[in-house]
């Protein structure tokens, strides 16, 4: 379990993270422009019959970008789960 908790790697996931987060606040703040310029007569607030075109990208890219966050969260698990179980494995022999 050392090998994996090396300066390298903790640097890396620290850059994966700081990478995810500042792609959910420019998604974020792109956002803020259909909080500004909502027209009720467009439609109900967050249809997207009442987004433009460009609203409707950063809309669907954020949920886009959380179900690649999911998929990778599972992942993640996924893996340690895989290498707990063959350390505990290892042990028990």
């Amino acid at each position: 379990m050392k090998r994996y908790l090396t300066i390298k790697n903790i640097l890396i996931a620290i850059g994966i993270i700081l990478f995810d987060l500042s792609v959910y606040v420019f998604l974020g703040l792109l956002l803020m422009n259909y909080d500004d310029f909502y027209d009720e007569s467009k439609g109900e607030y967050w249809s997207l019959e009442s987004m433009d075109f460009w609203q409707k990208a950063n809309y669907i890219g954020l949920n886009i970008w959380h179900l690649i966050n999911l998929i990778v969260i599972g992942y993640v698990i996924y893996r340690v789960i895989k290498i707990i179980r063959k350390n505990a494995l290892q042990h028990s022999v």
